[in-house]
């Protein structure tokens, strides 16, 4: 009988049997593994825009970025104006209008992706002793009204207008804000870039001409306007009047790859592109 129970005991040993006074655990199951996540497809498809010549070459920089990191989406940029980009992507003409204002009340209600913010600084060179001018004298100037200094608290010399050529967006952005129904005079000095109208103020005693915030540096003092000095804070709340938005304008809320575009462009990478064209970036 004894050797009976230890051959018992050896079999139950050699088939790996535990006698206790419980069960033995349950094995633990091992989870498969989660299958990898599918990869999103590629991007591809087709944007039109059209509007602001002031937002135009911005769009087409930023158009050039994404598609190349997305080569299989085509951007056709157009410009137009304003007002066709409102009325553009109103009728659905295009997929994004483009525009460098608010919109009026009399116009189409559309979504608005504000791109950037724009200042433009009424500037002299350093040494000119007035600080500051209204809008309306600004645009008495620029109209040839005022032509002397000492119209406006300065000194007895003549007023040099240095302005940008016709086409130009900064132009066309400084007659829409500031003159209104008046006309440059035919008396100012061109140039054809906000670097050489800065330059050009900064060597011209008694000189005065617009640039975009971007160009402003210590060889040019900006005046204030209407008591408000030129700085992107005013700007950005609102206070300083020789300033706009630029939109990117949908009929709807976008989605696919239009959707896309726009989220790049008020993206960080999107925005790096604004802020080093000159503009004031909204993020």
């Amino acid at each position: 009988m004894k050797k009976a129970l230890i051959l018992v005991a050896s079999l139950a040993v050699a088939a790996g049997i535990v006698f206790s006074g419980c069960a033995s655990p349950a094995p633990v199951p091992v989870p498969a593994p989660a299958p990898a996540p599918a990869p999103e497809p590629e991007l591809s498809g087709e944007i039109t825009e059209a509007g602001s010549t002031t937002v135009q070459p911005l769009a087409e920089l930023l158009a050039g970025e994404f598609t190349a990191l997305h080569p299989k989406v085509t951007i056709t940029i157009q410009g137009g104006g304003t007002s066709v980009g409102i009325t553009s992507a109103s009728d659905g003409t295009v997929d994004i209008g483009a525009a460098s204002r608010e919109l009026k009340p009399d116009e189409p209600t559309l979504v608005k992706h504000q791109l950037a913010s724009d200042g433009i600084a009424i500037v002299t060179d350093p040494a000119n002793p007035v600080t500051g001018l209204t809008k309306d004298q600004v645009r008495q100037i620029f109209a040839g009204e005022i032509t002397d200094w000492q119209d406006v608290g300065g000194p007895d010399e003549d007023i040099i207008v240095v302005a940008r050529e016709e086409g130009s967006g900064t132009r066309g952005a400084f007659e829409e804000l500031v003159m209104g129904e008046s006309l440059i005079t035919n008396r100012a000095i061109l140039q054809s870039s906000n670097g050489a109208i800065r330059t050009t103020i900064a060597i011209t005693p008694d000189a005065i001409g617009f640039v975009s915030f971007g160009y402003l540096d210590s060889s040019v003092k900006a005046l204030e306007i209407d008591g408000v000095a030129a700085t992107v804070a005013n700007v950005l709340n609102a206070s300083y009047p020789i300033s706009r938005p630029l939109y990117f304008l949908t009929k709807v809320a976008p989605t696919g790859v239009v959707k896309a575009f726009i989220d790049y462009c008020l993206s960080s990478e999107g925005q790096a592109i604004v802020k080093g064209e000159g503009y004031i970036s909204v993020s």
